[in-house]
């Protein structure tokens, strides 16, 4: 074996691991489920799940229809979503615990869970919600955990 192919495999053999950080995990960063019922229900449906916890919606980002106002002058003929929105709420406790357990985990607030609808399957709404994870704390993951436990038993309410 000649010098240059030793350090190339070296070279390769440092660098691997971050190659591999690199490569995106699948669906790793997200929980994403189908329904086959009228995207209202599941809206409204959703919306209760929510606030029956206790939980206030202070947002909905009208994700679709920001899309396809848009889409002419971005230069788009591609309709992405029938309908689309991203239901924004937190919750006090949890919010509370997650920032004093590092300050820095405001990023994962507020928490959205997102409902949509696909122009090839029209009659398949679906639920998704990011998955707070992360390079953290054991004292962050504890609370990321128990954030997610939520997202997912809202999801779970309305499936």
């Amino acid at each position: 074996m000649n010098r240059n192919h030793v350090f190339s495999w070296l070279w390769l053999w440092l660098c691997l691991p971050w190659v591999v950080q690199a490569a995106p995990a699948s669906m790793d960063h997200l929980k994403r489920y189908a329904v086959h019922e009228p995207y209202e229900d599941v809206r409204e449906m959703l919306e209760l799940a929510i606030t029956e916890r206790g939980l206030v919606i202070n947002n909905v980002l009208h994700i679709g229809e920001m899309l396809e106002r848009t889409r002419k002058a971005v230069g788009s003929k591609r309709r992405i979503y029938l309908k689309a929105e991203a239901l924004a709420f937190c919750s006090a406790l949890l919010s509370r615990k997650m920032m004093e357990a590092d300050p820095h985990n405001i990023v994962f607030c507020p928490y959205l869970i997102f409902i949509y609808v696909l122009p090839e399957q029209p009659d398949t709404v679906y639920l998704a919600y990011r998955r707070p994870l992360g390079n953290v704390d054991p004292a962050s993951g504890k609370v990321l955990a128990e954030v997610e436990a939520l997202l997912e038993s809202i999801v779970q309410d309305v499936l």
